[in-house]
């Protein structure tokens, strides 16, 4: 089929079995399988450096934008949260896969200049990013069983059993997950990571897999990928409570935040966390600016190259 040279935006909604598109220039909508072959044939029928939009799934999406990156149409990865806020403001009623496809073109056609172009991770950032879940899911998966079965004594053996097959499964994705990040070149940034009070080997791993995405600006970029930016809520001279985005991977959300209480009973972070206590804060509140202010120090030694210094004076300073 001939390619058309005109470009034009298409919205995707995505689904395990089949995607959904809609072409803004056709006003028309179409199926397809979501396979490899089926989508690089239907890809390869839009115009050249067409701009595509599509919604963020769990993993379903990945093959749609792959392929659209290679053959060279810009992508834009949407991430539900917003467009679910963009169909509210905008008052459509029906939710739909149709509905959606539209919605999408929509929103890329109104927001295009704002957006971000999506680029393909390195594949070692996918298998550490998989592996990571992998893990937290047996760790899951562990206490729940050990809750569940610990006040039956006739499941007594079994349960040592199955909590022996955790525990050697849990050793083999450790294993993985030094293997992948010494091939991905990264070891030496999870050392500078490791040396800072309270970041272990799984949480210094995730930080430096998520330093591997991007060519972040500076701090700030690193902690809103992450997720850990504050909203600010404020309306004339009222100023409302600031929440975390929690745009990023919630995974390495939860390691942090692991980091933070460990780091908050250390003799150089400890300080630091009772002078946020001091002020009236929540021990969550205090112990996430404690975890922003980790991963700010670990983005500061990747992105420099230099060793942890830490300085016990400066711990009791407020977090930027």
């Amino acid at each position: 089929m001939t390619i058309l040279t005109s470009p034009t935006v298409v919205g995707i909604d995505v689904a395990k079995a089949e995607i959904v598109a809609y072409r803004e220039d056709l006003n028309a909508t179409q199926a397809i399988a979501n396979d490899r072959d089926a989508l690089g044939r239907w890809l390869n029928t839009l115009p050249a450096n067409s701009s595509i939009a599509l919604e963020a799934t769990s993993t379903y999406h990945l093959d749609t934008a792959e392929l659209a990156h290679e053959i060279g149409h810009r992508v834009y990865v949407v991430d539900a949260y917003r467009l679910s806020h963009y169909r509210e403001s905008i008052g459509q009623r029906a939710k739909t896969d149709p509905c959606d496809a539209r919605l999408l073109a929509r929103y890329l056609s109104s927001e295009q200049k704002r957006l971000r172009l999506w680029s393909p991770p390195p594949q070692a950032y996918k298998l550490l990013k998989s592996l990571l879940h992998r893990r937290a899911e047996l760790i899951n998966l562990r206490v729940s069983l050990t809750l569940s079965w610990s006040g039956e004594p006739l499941l007594k053996d079994e349960l040592a059993q199955q909590l022996k097959s955790f525990k050697q499964a849990e050793q083999v994705i450790q294993k993985l997950l030094h293997k992948v990040s010494k091939e991905a070149g990264i070891t030496e940034n999870i050392k500078r990571c490791k040396a800072i009070e309270g970041v272990g080997d799984l949480t210094a791993t995730g930080l430096a897999t998520a330093f591997m995405r991007g060519q972040f600006a500076n701090g700030d970029a690193f902690i809103a990928f992450l997720g850990m930016d504050l909203r600010p809520k404020d309306s004339g001279k009222k100023a409302g409570p600031r929440h975390l985005s929690k745009k990023g991977d919630s995974e390495l959300r939860r390691l942090a935040h692991n980091a933070a209480m460990a780091a908050s009973r250390s003799a150089t972070w400890k300080p630091y966390y009772e002078s946020y206590l001091a002020r009236g804060l929540a021990k969550t509140q205090a112990l996430v600016i404690l975890a922003r202010k980790l991963c700010r120090v670990a983005f500061a030694l990747m992105k420099n190259q230099s060793e942890y210094q830490p300085n016990l004076r400066l711990q009791g300073l407020p977090a930027t």
